[in-house]
């Protein structure tokens, strides 16, 4: 059977995720990640994704230590860091910056810690070379911070707020795994070889760099700032539909009611009322569009996906479009890293067959 680009054929058994589009549910390792993400931060649900369980108090203890252990990048890092041009985008940078930590010492440790290192280093190799970019001093990170709020700082040498903390853990949370998706699936084919973990992460960076999966929830940015304000939703949208424009933030490919990425950030939203213009702002458009959405494309049944919510969350921490795919990034590791992990437990190589369709010479 052949189906182009292995569209809905089933490459891989795992017990981390579970995407369900009819139920609109999104499961890591069998927990409604709604239910999961309420009462648990970044770092305990990265363990959870790596070790099948979240960690007890010592455990927890010994993850935050090699957590913050992992923002201070070693010397060579920093140095090839420091090196790139300005102008090199923030996802090559990433790519070659993770490729560089595969050396003897690094490999002498267990997948797991190579793991948190990675997942910890990520955020710090990103801000440094923003910084970088933008003529700016590198900010260091500060131990006493957590993971999230680490990220925030080394960004803008600024100590975020509360409320910008937990607008940006809940997306980095819930954006970790999201099943077989094609930076996830590089990165299983690539440690399938007995390859290393660093090559796996390189491989997943350089597919989520393809605008066809990282993309950037930028247009959507771009609706809300054309909209501006609660009494324009309806004229703007209206004008778009008639136009035949595509809203942004609305509809997705595997989900066929809501996204339930989207509820949680919508939640989130909610509960910060009040606190920040842009995601009231969401929270009003979204019930509007959605009733509009109806009239002028019944049956279509188009919810609000992840990227309208992360878009109202990015630009209420100010957070530039160029930062969008590499913080998606930042977050899905963990699941690159704990497909990587799975794989290598009860390994086969990939080895799909293909069809020639060329000519033949005799």
């Amino acid at each position: 059977m052949f189906q182009k680009g292995l569209k809905d054929v089933v490459a891989v058994h795992t017990k981390i995720a579970s995407v369900d589009g009819e139920k609109g549910e999104l499961r890591y390792r069998g927990v409604l990640v709604g239910n999961l993400i309420s009462s648990h931060s970044f770092e305990e649900i990265a363990y959870f994704m790596w070790h099948g369980r979240l960690p007890g108090g010592n455990e927890q203890r010994i993850m935050k230590e090699k957590m913050i252990a992992g923002r201070l990048l070693p010397q060579h890092i920093t140095a090839i860091i420091d090196a790139f041009p300005n102008d090199m985008p923030l996802m090559d940078a990433m790519r070659t910056t993770i490729s560089a930590y595969a050396h003897a010492n690094f490999n002498e440790q267990t997948i797991e810690d190579q793991a948190i290192m990675l997942t910890a280093a990520l955020p710090v190799i990103i801000a440094r070379h923003y910084r970088n970019q933008q003529e700016k001093p590198i900010v260091e990170a500060n131990p006493a911070l957590s993971h999230t709020a680490n990220y925030l700082w080394v960004l803008t040498g600024v100590i975020p707020n509360e409320v910008q903390i937990e607008a940006l853990e809940t997306y980095l949370k819930l954006t970790m795994e999201h099943g077989l998706n094609a930076s996830t699936f590089a990165a299983r084919v690539t440690i399938s070889t007995e390859s290393d973990l660093t090559s796996a992460v390189t491989s997943a960076i350089g597919t989520m760099k393809g605008p066809l999966h990282g993309g950037a929830p930028s247009a959507v940015i771009e609706l809300l700032e054309e909209i501006k304000a609660p009494e324009n939703i309806r004229p703007v949208i209206e004008k778009k539909m008639k136009d035949g424009e595509r809203i942004m933030g609305f509809g997705h490919r595997i989900y066929k009611t809501e996204d339930p990425r989207s509820i949680v950030l919508r939640d989130t939203c909610i509960d910060m009322a009040g606190k920040d213009d842009w995601l009231d702002l969401a929270t009003v458009a979204e019930k509007e569009i959605i009733t509009l959405l109806d009239i002028y494309k019944p049956g279509r049944k188009l919810y609000t996906n992840v990227e309208y919510y992360a878009a109202a969350i990015m630009r209420s921490i100010d957070m530039p479009p160029a930062l969008f795919t590499p913080t998606f990034s930042a977050a899905r590791i963990v699941g690159w890293t704990a497909h990587a992990i799975e794989q290598l437990s009860d390994n086969t190589i990939f080895r799909p067959q293909s069809v020639y369709t060329g000519e033949w010479v005799d």
